[in-house]
């Protein structure tokens, strides 16, 4: 079985690839008008992907739990210690880890994957297998703070 999300994940992830490729030092120092450098962004999508990863050993190990989050509380922690990151460091653990989420994902049965859907549905959990969808919207900010 395919991944249902394989497409969208892997062209946000080359997107990603080739914009972290391009950037500058002063690039990455840019800052966004809710305050985040680029640095910090990317370093932001890397936790996020690692607490993919995390959660879905878990449940592959001990079976689906509820995961709840309040990710503006998680997000506004994280903060300080996303800008703390050596902004070259920040850039290699995003790509580390959006390829290892990725192909976590690659690797699920399409039973699990379904069990996943509908765990999330009937749940709090937070759980988005396309992460394109977060992957998308902070490459469009860094772009569009590129073209400034």
């Amino acid at each position: 079985m395919t991944f249902p999300y394989s497409k969208e994940n892997a062209e946000s992830y080359q997107r990603l690839k080739s914009l972290a490729q391009r950037l500058t030092d002063t690039d990455l120092a840019l800052s966004t008008e809710y305050g985040w450098t680029v640095a910090a962004l990317l370093a932001h999508l890397a936790f996020w992907d690692q607490r993919m990863i995390v959660i879905l050993r878990r449940w592959q190990e001990e079976g689906l739990d509820p995961s709840p989050i309040d990710s503006t509380a998680v997000n506004d922690a994280l903060k300080m210690i996303c800008h703390a990151l050596e902004p070259r460091r920040a850039v290699d653990l995003c790509l580390v880890s959006a390829e290892a989420v990725d192909a976590a994902f690659e690797k699920l049965s399409a039973e699990f994957v379904k069990q996943i859907e509908e765990h999330a549905e009937v749940t709090e959990t937070q759980f988005r297998m396309n992460r394109s969808l977060h992957r998308t919207g902070h490459l469009n900010d860094i772009e569009a703070l590129l073209k400034k």
